[in-house]
């Protein structure tokens, strides 16, 4: 089940500043094989053991890694927390939408592969099945929306 809350809340179980939470936690913390491979699919970069990364474009340390990286890293890495997804493109949001037993926010729908059988619970009620009810309850919420005057 992928948990999705539509309502920003400050809280301490959410992480709404990807890049700093990962730079200043995450990136402190020890990479497991899955996470360096989740590292080179989605940035193309190699991970060394003293923390730096090997791209293309040259050496960096692991705080270079893009935003979407670093967004995907903190959930992995902290699926109790509510992480927002709103600054990943399309190939990280296809490998989030992937995962199971995460929380992630997202004011805004976003277009994405989603598997058929991708369970997905919003704001701790309605649950839909894939990318078609992903789409319908987007829908709908921009219906509510807009009655609404949001």
């Amino acid at each position: 089940m992928i948990d999705i809350y539509t309502e920003k809340k400050e809280s301490k179980d959410w992480i709404l500043q990807n890049d700093l939470y990962f730079n200043l936690n995450t990136g402190n913390e020890e990479m497991t094989e899955n996470e360096i491979n989740l590292i080179h699919r989605v940035d193309d970069a190699k991970l060394t053991p003293d923390k730096h990364i090997e791209t293309k474009y040259g050496l960096g340390t692991i705080r270079n890694l893009s935003s979407g990286c670093k967004t995907l890293l903190n959930i992995v890495k902290h699926p109790e927390k509510v992480v927002c997804v709103e600054e990943c493109g399309p190939n990280v949001l296809k490998i989030i939408f992937a995962m199971d037993n995460i929380k992630i926010y997202m004011s805004r729908p976003s277009f994405v592969e989603i598997p058929d059988d991708a369970k997905i619970r919003f704001n701790d009620a309605e649950v839909v099945t894939g990318g078609t009810g992903y789409h319908t309850w987007w829908s709908k919420e921009y219906e509510r929306r807009e009655v609404n005057g949001l």
